[in-house]
């Protein structure tokens, strides 16, 4: 697993968006204390999630070619989704639910999905996502680095998402601390059904 994976994990891993010690928590440039509901911004080297007070955020918003860069709020929901079931098999995936990103300092799409050991990066083949991306107009709207899509097929019932990384990288830190055993265990896809059910309202 990459090390910015992992950072993203220890962020997550054990204190979801909207619960955790407030109080203790401070923005990671300035020191000033922050509230539940802070901005993040990524490191673009690293793949770190930075916690930023809103000056600090606001700070990095429209810095080009910056070393940070401002994660979005809110997600969206594509309810008109475009993919066929060999589209699907064509990421060559090895479960159903994965994340999708322009990484600028690869200079490709990346595609990531999670597992009880944390973020796996797959070999994304550039031809499936061309298609992918033809027919969903909406993915060339995704901000490079800090907007994914994030797709949910492991039931019949499924969702894909814009989403902000983070958000991506919070879904990973889920599954790693409620997986149990090989099958994950009921509590894991009960915690995976509540995730997107929030994101489904978050936008």
């Amino acid at each position: 697993m990459p090390v910015s994976s992992l950072e993203a994990l220890r962020r997550f891993a054990g204190a979801p968006r909207t619960k955790g010690v407030a109080e203790t928590e401070r923005c990671e440039l300035c020191s000033v204390s922050l509230s539940q509901q802070h901005r993040h911004l990524l490191e673009i080297a690293s793949r770190k999630i930075v916690c930023a007070c809103d000056a600090c955020a606001l700070r990095f918003q429209d810095v080009a070619g910056g070393r940070f860069k401002l994660v979005p709020r809110d997600a969206r929901a594509l309810t008109d989704f475009n993919i066929s079931d060999s589209e699907w098999e064509a990421l060559a995936l090895p479960i159903n639910l994965a994340f999708f990103f322009y990484s600028t300092l690869s200079g490709k799409m990346t595609a990531m999905y999670p597992s009880p050991g944390g973020a796996t990066e797959s070999l994304l083949p550039l031809t499936a996502w061309e298609t992918l991306a033809a027919n969903n107009p909406a993915l060339r709207q995704m901000q490079p680095d800090v907007e994914a899509l994030l797709a949910n097929r492991v039931s019949d019932k499924r969702r894909y998402f814009i989403a902000p990384i983070d958000r991506c990288y919070e879904l990973v830190g889920t599954i790693r601390m409620h997986w149990k055993g090989l099958s994950g265990g009921e509590e894991v896809w009960r915690e995976i059904d509540k995730f997107f059910a929030e994101l489904q309202h978050s936008g």
